[in-house]
């Protein structure tokens, strides 16, 4: 978490923050106040996520009225700089701890589902349970797919899916995560699958969204639909 991120969003915090306390009713009724709403929904879901849960209102609701104010600002400029690096350092802190538990969590899991009947695991360390066999053609690295998917944690918890949204994608073999270009590969047109790919095939500690913790196993269930015909393809777009 940099400096200037968490300064952005103490202030964005503080804005709604300043504007209320517990006796005060707040009407949500303009789009201007809904939005209002909104993003001291947003930026405190956003801070509570980087262990920013412990944070003064009061002192937040002073720094504001300070600023706005014009006022001589209570702490120098080396004290604030002193505290947001404090709270940084817990932030990359708590990261880290976060990070090496999912790498131990999803080490655990990989080592138990592994041992499932009908689950396969490659020498790459991905995991494969064929759900519905099919005889269509294997994709190759350089084929663009059609698919249907649910992509979840190993709690359950959907993070993406296709299915949900009602429309399938098309994709190119070669430019997802390792373990779905390793999955796509061994599957036919018309199989489903279902994937148990390893953070290091996945997105690794690099998370590509809050709703992917970093190190996490990632499972997919994945139907393969089609093979795009790139002849076709050109043909159609003459």
């Amino acid at each position: 978490m940099k400096q200037h991120r968490l300064a952005a969003a103490v202030a964005l915090v503080s804005l709604v923050l300043a504007g209320c306390d517990s006796q005060t009713s707040v009407e949500l009724k303009t789009p201007a106040q809904k939005a209002s709403y909104g993003i001291g929904l947003n930026m405190g879901k956003s801070l509570a996520q980087e262990g920013m849960d412990d944070l003064d209102s009061k002192a937040v609701a002073q720094g504001i009225e300070d600023a706005v104010g014009k006022k001589e600002q209570k702490l120098k400029d080396e004290e604030l700089v002193e505290a947001f690096a404090a709270l940084q350092k817990r932030a990359e802190e708590r990261m880290a701890k976060m990070s090496e538990e999912s790498a131990a969590a999803g080490k655990k899991f990989l080592e138990e589902n592994g041992k499932k009947p009908g689950i396969t695991t490659t020498a790459s360390g991905l995991q494969y349970e064929v759900v519905k066999k099919a005889d269509g053609a294997q994709p190759k690295p350089t084929d663009v797919v059609t698919v249907h998917y649910t992509g979840k944690l190993t709690n359950g918890t959907v993070f993406d899916s296709s299915v949900e949204r009602g429309s399938p994608i098309d994709l190119p073999v070669s430019g997802v995560i390792p373990g779905w270009v390793e999955g796509l590969q061994l599957m036919h047109v018309g199989e489903k699958y279902k994937l148990y790919i390893p953070s290091d095939l996945a997105y690794g500690a690099q998370s590509p969204s809050p709703a992917i913790p970093a190190n996490s196993v990632l499972v997919f269930d994945l139907e393969l639909l089609a093979i795009k015909d790139p002849a076709k393809e050109d043909a159609a777009a003459k």
